[in-house]
C-alpha cells in the first residue's frame, strides 16, 4: 500500500505497509543529478524478490539527496513509476525527512552529515528552505566527502603521518593516478570520496585524524549552523553515518561552541516510517 524511501547518494533504506505486512529493503543512493529515469527503473527491474508485487503499491514517500527542484523530482518519479506503475509518487528533499524524524512537531535545526551534508531550521510544521546542500565540489562541509578529500590530499600531499600512510595505502591499494582516476573520470566520485573517510573510523584516537575530523565539524557548525542567528536557543538535531559514528567529537565541536545538540541518529528511516504511517492514519 505504501512505501517511504530515504535515499542519500550512497543508500537508500527503504520501510513499507504492503498488504497488512512490513517490508523492508535497500538499494544503491538514488540521487537525480547522477541517474536518470531508466537508470532508476533498471535498478529496480533487476533485483529478483523484493517481496511483494509492484503493483500493490499505492503511494511511494520519496526523500533524497537532489531532490530540490522540479525537474529532479521528474526523475525520480518518472523512474519509479516505470516500475511501481500505480503508485502515487511524492518526492521531496532528504532534510524534510530528517526534520520529520528527529525534531517531530518541535521546532529546531535539522542536520545531514553522511555523503553529504546539508542544514535547515523546522518550525515544527513546515521547513524553511536554506542555502546550503551545494554538493561535494562547492559544499558538503562536515560531511563523508569532505573528511575523505581532508584525507586524500593529506595522503597525496605527503603530510599524513607515516604510520597512517601505509596503513591507508595497503587498506585501499591505491595511488596518485587511482585516485585521480576515480575522482576526475569515473562515476560517483562523491561516494568514492565518501568511501575513503572509513579509514578514520579505526583511527579515531590518532590525533591527526582527530585533528581532521575536528576541523571538518568545526568548519560545518561556522559555515552552517552559526548562519542562524538563533543558533544557542535550539536543539540542534543530526542524521547520517558520520554524524553518528563521530558523534563524541561532534558533540564536543557542538558544546565548544554552545550549539545544543538534540538526537543524531545513523538511519532516520524507522522514525520516518513511524511518522508518515502515522501521518496517513494507518496503525500497526
Amino acid at each position: 500500500m505504501i512505501l517511504i524511501a530515504d535515499s542519500g547518494s550512497t543508500k537508500t533504506d527503504w520501510m513499507g505497509y504492503i498488504s497488512a505486512k512490513p517490508v523492508r529493503f535497500h538499494t544503491q543512493g538514488i540521487n537525480p543529478y547522477f541517474l536518470n529515469a531508466q537508470d532508476i527503473y533498471e535498478l529496480f527491474a533487476s533485483k529478483k524478490d523484493l517481496g511483494f508485487n509492484p503493483a500493490d503499491v499505492e503511494k511511494i514517500y520519496f526523500f533524497g539527496a537532489g531532490c530540490a527542484t522540479y525537474d529532479a523530482d521528474e526523475v525520480i518519479s518518472s523512474g519509479l513509476s516505470l516500475f511501481f506503475t500505480n503508485a502515487d509518487i511524492s518526492c521531496e528533499n532528504d532534510l524534510v525527512a530528517s526534520a520529520y524524524a528527529t525534531c517531530g512537531d518541535e521546532k529546531g535545526l535539522t542536520c545531514i552529515l553522511g555523503t553529504g551534508s546539508n542544514i535547515s531550521y523546522y518550525d515544527g510544521t513546515k521547513l524553511h528552505e536554506g542555502k546550503y546542500g551545494l554538493g561535494y565540489i562547492l559544499g558538503d562541509e562536515g560531511a563523508g566527502t569532505h573528511l575523505g578529500k581532508k584525507l586524500v590530499a593529506s595522503y597525496l600531499y605527503g603530510y599524513m603521518p607515516e604510520e597512517l600512510s601505509i596503513l591507508f595505502e595497503k587498506n585501499y591499494q591505491i595511488d596518485k593516478e587511482a585516485i585521480i582516476t576515480s575522482v576526475y573520470q569515473k562515476s560517483f566520485p562523491n561516494t568514492y570520496l565518501a568511501s575513503l573517510s572509513s579509514f578514520m573510523i579505526n583511527h579515531t584516537t590518532h590525533p591527526f585524524i582527530i585533528s581532521i575530523i575536528n576541523e571538518v565539524f568545526q568548519e560545518f557548525v561556522d559555515t552552517n549552523i552559526k548562519s542562524y542567528t538563533n543558533y544557542k536557543e535550539l536543539n540542534c538535531h543530526f542524521v547520517g553515518s558520520i554524524a553518528y559514528y563521530y558523534q563524541d567529537i561532534l558533540r564536543k565541536t557542538c558544546q565548544d561552541n554552545e550549539v545544543k545538540t538534540g538526537k543524531i541518529l545513523q538511519k532516520p528511516i524507522e522514525a520516518i516510517y513511524h511518522y508518515m504511517l502515522k501521518k496517513e492514519g494507518i496503525s500497526i
